[in-house]
This record gives C-alpha cells, structure tokens and sequence, in this order.
C-alpha cells in the first residue's frame, strides 16, 4: 500500500469569484445564531413556515434548551447571484474544537462582538484560531439597541484585541458594521435603528475573498466534520482545496498513520438553503458532504488515484479536564436504563471519539472504568446527558484537571476568568475566588456593575460558579477560557460541609426527613428511593453523618391531643448534572440515570469506608 506524500501548495491556483466561504465567531451568547436567522430569513428563499422557531440551526434538544450552540451547523444561501456558504459556530470555550475544526473550510470570519460587553474570554480565542489561518475578519459589533450599548468604546477594545493577538497591519484594518441581529439591520451608522442585513451581505461579498483554488489539480479534500446517516452511514464534510470530485469515483484516502486506502464514493451532495442536495460533482472551492467511504476519520484527505497529495492533518488544542466512568453499581442499577453494561459504554465512547475531536478516552488498565477527558465541565456534561437521554446509566466520578508533568516540574492549566458583578456583591466574589488561589489581573466598572478579571488554576473553578451565583442572589455573570500552563499551585478548598448518607435501603419517609431537615438541606422528598451509601443532603457541618432516612413515626393504641403536628418539609434542592458533578468529592460518584441524578458514596458500606479511612493515613 503506497505511503501518504505531502506536496506542496500547487502553482495553478486561482479565486473562484462565485462563492464566499464564511465562519460566524463570537463568544457565547453574543447573537451568531440569531443573526443566522436574520440573514436566513432577509435572503428571501425560503417560504415563512420554514422559517417560524426561533435559533433554526440549534435543532438539537440539548442545544434549544441550554438556548447554547453545541455543534457547528452548515447553510448555504445566494446573493445577487453568489453562493454564500454559511458556518454557525459554537461560542462555549468548552466546544473549542469544534471552532478549530471548521474554520478550515472558511476564507473569511464574521466576528460578532456584543455592544455593551465588548470583547470576552471566547472572543480572543476564536478571533486568535481565526487570525492563525490567516481568515479575512468582518466586525459586527450587535446589539447596538441595548440601552447599555457602548459601540465606540467596544470598537477600540476590539482594535487592540487584533493588536495583542498579532495581527498585521492588513488585517487589523477591518471592516466593521453596527448592527442588531434581533431587530434585523445593519449600517455604518450606530445611530442607525431602522433598515436591513443587505449591507452586511454586501460587505460579505465585498470585503471577504473566494477560495483560493486549483480545477486543474489533483483532488484534495480534508474532512473536517462527520456526520451519520442510517440510510448511508458516515457522510463526510469539507472543502474541496483542488481537483473535481464525481459521485461513484474511484478515490485515495490517506489515513493518521500515513497510508493511502482505496475508496469509492457512493454519494455526493452539496449545501443548499437549510440542508444539503444531491449533485453528479464538486469542484474546488465547494463544501462538500460524501457518502459511501467506510470508515474515515476526521482528518483525513480524499485524494485521486493517480497524483495523491494528502493534506496536513488537523491538530486541535489538547483536553484540560479528565472524568472516569463506568457502569452503574448501585442497588436501583437497572430501573429506567437499556444500556448497562461495559460493551455498550466502550462502543458508544468509541462511535463519540469519530467525531469529537477535543475527547479522548480510554479504558483504565485492570478495570471495567474510562478514563474520558474533555475542555470542560460543559463539553464532557453534555456527552453524559446525550448517553443519558439515549438509555445509559453511569456512575462518574468528581473531575480532575490534566496535569503536565515535565522535567522542570510539575504545571497546571490557568485560566482567565472574568465576572461582571453588581458593586455592592464584589466582597464575596473576592473572597470565593482568593480562596481559590485566584489573583485579580483587571478590575473596572461598567454602569452599575463592576467587571473584574482573575488568573486562576482550573482546579479552582469547579465548583465555583454555584457558590458565586449563591453569594451574590444569582446576579453574577462569569466566563472562562483557558490562559497558560504554570507550575502547579498548592491545595485548593473543597467543599466546606459534610453529607448525610443513607444507611438503609427502601423509600424516605417524611417523617424522619423531618427530624433530618433541622440540621441539614436535603435533597430528596418523601416517597424518593433511597438505598445504603446514597448521600441524601447536606449536613450542616464538615463531616458526614450516617441517618435513617425511612424511619417511621411509632404507632400505638394510645391517642394523644397534642403531641400529633403537621410536618412541613421544605423543598429539597435538585441539583442539575453540572452542578452534581462540582458538587462531589473524591470519594464519591454520580449516578446517572434516565430518570434520575444521585449521589453517592464510593463505597456503600458504613463499615467499609470506616476501614479504607483507617488505612488512608498511611497509604
């Protein structure tokens, strides 16, 4: 079997005029997916049922219900007789990869920038990954209606964002429009409140160059996405860099190891509107969906059979926090879930590493557990609530930040970490923070709220988001990215309280969570199965404490007038995944369920994790 040659760039380029390739960036919550909307539907192809939900390309449920991108979604519209191939981005710094993947198949990047917040964590990294691939930028600067909007103060913040990530004097001079995504305008003019997205199109078509292209080339095409079909199974997606590609052609792929395999494609489709459509070929410049080659990876090159000239493959930023899962174990182990054993989790982290590029995972040695590490609490919280909604049970086990170990010493990933907070709730975000070996970097105000910016080790952030949200009544708004590696700093506090752990098994009785909730904040009601090693509350205290939660009251023959009262439980806090996840500690697991999210202990028994704390002292 031949080996994979890289070549270099061919001689006989030149720039298809009719056709823009364009990536929409910003950081989370800034408006990319409503200004897709806008543009979608100001494009005049589409008839107004097509076109009624709200956010259209987040189709997924998790994705309309966090109201969060989670995978990168590909349109195609026309413009006064040009194809605009359009790229809707995640803006969560956890979903990173998904944002270096495809901004290989873009020429040019719309940066979104909310007018009142200005640039953010997520911000610089988009914008560096797009400067990286040398991607001609387009400002928007949106939500220009909101009363807080500040467009020329976030137009220089932005300007000195292109200035500290390098960019050249080309590149920093860049067009920029004002705009309200919501309202459907643009203009030049910030005053502007009324008009249409044609000048941003125009601006589009203008300003941001077609692909660079070889017809007469060898075909070269890297896979950037993956996606499957039950019907054809794995259709894979990119640009075509050179050459022509034929449905039912004979075709190289070059594999991660180096070697050319012979394929064939069965299918062959380009983006059109909202979805895709079949066609005889494509030729360079287009996206492309083929069919019919089994298996492929992302980053993978087709090639032609008779000059293969593989491209470099993608390199994406390496994982920051690591879980373990495994199969279920406890006592109410397959109630509500299909999927329950080792094989079915092997096989669905395999199938999730096709097309997941930021995960690894792996089976850890001597065990029936993974070892599955992602960019986040987000990213790998989303892959268990996926698997959850799909029938697994799980247990999974407290995060863990990825450390480097190198011959200097051991280091540790930082982060940036920026919190818009009201004046008056500062105090208590310094103190969590500092806690957590935080070190304020930038502080200053805007309007009533005061925006500061810490370095922090990664370790420091989880949990934290839900003990700032409680100190300041909710009011705080945080965002993340990572910073550098730096030696690893010392111990981080953990949770300053105990747990009250079930030593029965059966269904909890309001009668005994009575006597529990006076001492502690519990998170079952009356009625929820509980079972031995099941954490049931919190103690209001720092150490654990062993309870009965189904104890009932005793009954006897003698009546009394006085001593019988109602019972008055307050509601128990019903913590989400990612919350579960930050909450426990080293020693204890979340049951992941169809039905339900508990808690538990490692170790069920009382007796023992009496006997492993007996030995920890001198392990």
């Amino acid at each position: 079997m031949p080996s994979a040659i890289q070549s270099n760039a061919p001689s006989t380029s030149t720039r298809r005029d009719d056709i823009r390739n364009v990536a929409i960036i910003a950081h989370v919550d800034h408006g990319k997916t409503t200004l897709v909307d806008c543009l979608l539907r100001q494009s005049g192809q589409f008839r107004t049922s097509q076109l009624e939900k709200e956010r259209i390309l987040d189709s997924g449920d998790l994705e309309r219900e966090r109201g969060i991108t989670i995978l990168a979604k590909n349109i195609a519209i026309q413009w006064q007789g040009m194809k605009i191939n359009i790229i809707d981005t995640p803006g969560h710094a956890d979903f990173g990869g998904e944002v270096e993947r495809v901004l290989r198949m873009a020429d040019g990047a719309v940066v979104l920038v909310d007018a009142a917040e200005g640039p953010m964590p997520q911000t610089r990294f988009v914008l560096g990954k797009a400067l990286e691939a040398r991607l001609r930028p387009v400002v928007i600067i949106n939500k220009i209606d909101r009363p807080d909007a500040r467009p020329h103060e976030v137009l220089d913040e932005i300007l000195e964002l292109f200035l500290e990530l390098g960019a050249d004097d080309d590149l920093a001079d860049f067009p920029y429009l004002f705009a309200s995504s919501r309202d459907g305008y643009a203009s030049d003019d910030e005053t502007c409140r009324t008009g249409s997205m044609q000048p941003l199109l125009d601006l589009i078509v203008e300003k941001i160059p077609g692909p660079v292209v070889d017809d007469e080339g060898p075909l070269r095409m890297l896979v950037t996405t993956l996606d499957w079909s039950d019907y054809v199974g794995r259709i894979a997606v990119g640009r075509i860099e050179s050459g022509k590609l034929v449905k039912g052609g004979s075709i190289l792929r070059s594999t991660s190891d180096g070697s050319l395999c012979p394929a064939k494609t069965t299918g062959l489709q380009v983006f059109d509107k909202l979805g895709r459509v079949d066609a005889e070929e494509a030729t360079a410049g287009d996206i492309a969906a083929v069919s019919g080659i089994e298996p492929i990876e992302i980053g993978d090159t087709l090639c032609c059979t008779s000059d293969p000239q593989p491209l470099a493959r993608l390199a994406v930023d390496e994982p920051t926090l690591n879980m373990v899962f495994g199969i279920n174990t406890s006592p109410l182990a397959g109630r509500s879930g299909t999927f329950l054993t080792t094989r079915h989790l092997r096989e669905r982290l395999l199938k999730e590493l096709e097309r997941n590029v930021a995960l690894r995972a792996e089976q850890i040695p001597n065990t029936e557990q993974f070892s599955v590490s992602g960019r986040g609490l987000l990213h790998l919280s989303v892959l268990i609530e996926t698997m959850r909604r799909e029938g697994f049970e799980l247990s999974i086990g407290k995060p863990r930040v990825i450390l480097r170990k190198e011959e200097s010493g051991t280091f540790e990933p930082f982060e940036t970490l920026v919190v818009e907070v009201p004046q008056e709730k500062l105090g208590p975000v310094m103190e969590l923070v500092g806690a957590r070996r935080g070190q304020l970097s930038h502080m200053g105000s805007r309007g009533d709220f005061t925006h500061a910016v810490f370095s922090i080790p990664a370790r420091g952030l989880i949990g934290l988001r839900t003990r700032v949200l409680n100190a300041t009544q909710g009011t705080a708004v945080m965002h993340h990215r990572f910073e550098s590696w730096q030696p690893l700093e010392g111990e981080v506090t953990g949770r300053a309280n105990g747990v009250l752990i079930s030593m029965v098994q059966g269904k909890a009785i309001a009668f005994s969570l009575d006597s529990l909730q006076q001492r502690s904040e519990l998170f079952v009601s009356p009625g929820d199965d509980v079972y031995e090693g099941m954490i049931i509350g919190e103690n209001a205290r720092s150490d654990d404490m062993t309870v009965n939660p189904t104890k009932e009251k005793k009954l006897t023959n003698m009546r009394a007038s006085g001593s019988d009262r109602n019972i008055l439980l307050k509601p128990p806090r019903k913590m989400s995944l990612e919350e579960s996840l930050e909450y426990i500690e080293e020693d204890e697991l979340v049951e992941v369920t169809p039905e339900a999210i508990r808690l538990r202990k490692l170790l069920l028994g009382e007796h023992e994790r009496r006997k492993h704390a007996r030995k920890k002292p001198t392990s």
